[in-house]
């Protein structure tokens, strides 16, 4: 490895971890103003032009706020588990593109953190990790509710990231046709989503030459399966039975406070913008769009992949804000019967479906 490589390497990660941090930053400024103008209020006015430094606001208030630790805890459990929930979010992120590959010199520089060719398994193994962060916080906290938090978060986790790993095996196989074979780099996974249907379906290319070719059109049904199991992974309503105020007064986080609480709020902001960004680029194409290379400016041209990146990744961000401001909490019973009795099934049955479809286009009827 060369010393311009390695220094691309460091700048690579540095630009994908400030970039989550910025926009988590504008995420929960966003949420309080969407939901507050969907329940007719106002929201965050006071810090900064709209409100926009509450956030700021906020973090410097937790920072610099005594952490109090109670006298049951497993201490090292307890001060472990913020960590385990922060750092697996920021590393989800670094396996989503988020912008189209630029030249320096003649050195090609990816706008992703780090492109592994098992980028996939690495993200269902760190939502996977998170999980334990929830756990150890609850058990750790020697405290009945918290307990009751993160034994209720393992079960959620297990349920649905069952039904969100089998939408990821369909994206995949789908995915394989579409290329030379199959990847787990969603990256590959991106770039075999750009052009239109019209470029691979001939007979419909009148029309299909204005569709772009995300993979959200053949695997609409694996979108719903994977948003619905986003939502409940990140414990956002109407699956935050976790946090359930009214039951469990705050449910696994309870007994923390100060730095350590921020903490977790930041990590549930980062998975939610995290998990976003993934639906986006394995559904929705990722930054792929229209750059008009020739009839801008190269610096507009250059620019207008991660804005398409952003707007598809904002434009999910926004259902959860939209689905927390209008559906109630589910009963634990209907969570779980949900995920069990309805996703994975629903989730097994495409992938059956779509197996059979995928092996009829690539080798015709056995039989035949």
């Amino acid at each position: 490895m060369t010393w311009a490589e390695f220094w691309i390497i460091i700048l690579r990660v540095v630009l994908t971890f400030g970039l989550l941090l910025v926009l988590t930053i504008v995420n929960v400024w966003l949420e309080r103003k969407v939901v507050a103008d969907m329940q007719s209020r106002i929201g965050p006015n006071r810090a900064g032009p709209y409100g926009i430094l509450q956030t700021v606001a906020d973090g410097l208030k937790l920072f610099f706020k005594e952490s109090v630790t109670p006298r049951k805890v497993e201490l090292g459990m307890y001060v472990l588990a913020p960590f385990l929930a922060v750092v697996p979010a920021f590393l989800i992120f670094m396996m989503v593109p988020w912008g189209a590959p630029f030249m320096i010199g003649d050195q090609e520089v990816a706008l992703q953190g780090a492109d592994l060719n098992v980028g996939l398994l690495f993200i269902l193994a760190m939502s996977s990790m998170a999980v334990y962060a929830v756990v150890l916080a609850g058990w750790s906290s020697g405290s009945k509710y918290p307990l009751i938090g993160g034994v209720r978060a393992t079960a959620q986790a297990i349920s649905y990231e069952a039904a969100m790993g089998l939408a990821m095996v369909a994206v995949v196989m789908f995915s394989a046709t579409q290329g030379d074979g199959g990847t787990l780099s969603l990256a590959e996974i991106v770039e075999r989503q750009s052009g239109t249907w019209g470029d691979i379906i001939p007979a419909f290319e009148p029309v299909a030459r204005f569709i772009p070719r995300w993979n959200i059109f053949p695997q609409i049904v694996a979108f719903l399966i994977f948003l619905i199991a986003i939502v409940a992974e990140t414990n956002r309503a109407p699956f935050d039975l976790v946090e359930a105020e009214q039951e469990l007064v705050g449910g696994f986080h309870t007994e923390y406070s100060g730095m350590r609480f921020a903490m977790f709020f930041l990590a549930e902001y980062v998975n939610i913008f995290s998990m976003s960004a993934i639906a986006a680029t394995l559904f929705l194409g990722g930054w792929n769009g229209p750059t008009f290379e020739g009839s801008v400016p190269a610096i507009i041209s250059g620019i207008l992949p991660t804005v398409y990146f952003l707007l598809k990744t904002y434009a999910i961000v926004f259902l959860f804000f939209w689905i927390r401001a209008t559906l109630p909490r589910l009963r634990y019973d209907q969570l779980m019967s949900l995920g069990w009795k309805r996703l994975i099934p629903g989730a097994l049955g495409w992938l059956i479906l779509s197996t059979f479809v995928i092996a009829f286009r690539q080798f015709g009827v056995p039989w035949g």
